[in-house]
């Protein structure tokens, strides 16, 4: 992939649209005005595609054989990751609390510390979840939330988030299946003690079965989601019998 370089470039451009703007039509100047926004997000896609790859290659990660289970290390793995987020937030109504930054492609700045995992069946992407390090000064729940007391708890923490799966009929979904594994190897191959994730309360009745879980805080609505949600924490060191023979065989 071309990487723009991103301040020189971008300084330029903006000058040169500004300079130029006070002599054009006003409808010309909407048009620059969203090239230019197209190109801001255009230099952002690249810094966030640039520093995820550093990162997750930086991560220890061994799949235990599991050959559809993947870490992304290249650009293209990640915009199928991107792609996949933006269709199913899409069709379950998402966008308002998860909204794409580039129409199709849905990623934010945390993805830049973040183990981006997806699992694939015939070649083909089918779910894909992240674990995103606490190395910013704050992660995603916490606008709802402080983690503040819990960063004296525990030593590395993390947030789990981004989940999405093509949904199957029957049985326990493949994809859905594969990340929890996926998540377990990354938590235990990397040194983390807890983790935390935002979800719909009605799902915690089947992750207290996985073994490690806790509720930390009740919400009336996770920012846009109206409907009880709650915060996790989950310690996948703690997990059940249930979560190994489910999960990890």
């Amino acid at each position: 992939m071309f990487y723009i370089n991103q301040n020189k470039t971008l300084t330029q451009l903006e000058n040169l649209v500004h300079e130029n703007m006070q002599y054009m039509p006003k409808s010309f100047m909407k048009e620059q005005e969203k090239a230019l926004e197209l190109f801001q997000k255009r230099v952002f896609l690249e810094e966030i595609i640039e520093e995820t790859i550093k990162f997750n290659r930086s991560l220890n990660w061994d799949n235990k054989g599991d050959k559809g289970l993947k870490i992304t290390t290249t650009a293209e793995e990640l915009i199928s990751v991107f792609k996949l987020r933006s269709d199913i937030y899409t069709k379950i109504n998402y966008q308002d609390e998860f909204p794409d930054t580039i129409e199709g492609l849905n990623f934010d700045s945390y993805d830049k510390y973040s183990a981006v995992i997806y699992y694939e069946s015939h070649s083909k992407m089918i779910g894909t979840t992240r674990v995103i390090f606490d190395l910013q000064s704050k992660l995603p729940s916490e606008d709802k939330y402080s983690f503040d007391n819990l960063r004296t708890k525990y030593k590395n923490i993390a947030e789990v988030s981004r989940l999405v799966v093509k949904h199957e009929k029957k049985g326990l979904n493949l994809a859905f299946k594969h990340l929890m594994k996926g998540l377990y190897l990354v938590f235990n191959q990397n040194k983390l003690d807890m983790t935390f994730s935002g979800m719909k309360k009605e799902h915690y009745k089947f992750y207290s079965k996985l073994g490690g879980t806790s509720i930390i805080k009740e919400l009336s609505a996770y920012g846009e989601v109206h409907v009880p949600c709650i915060i996790m924490s989950w310690d996948l060191s703690k997990t059940s019998k249930f979560f190994a023979r489910s999960f990890l065989k």
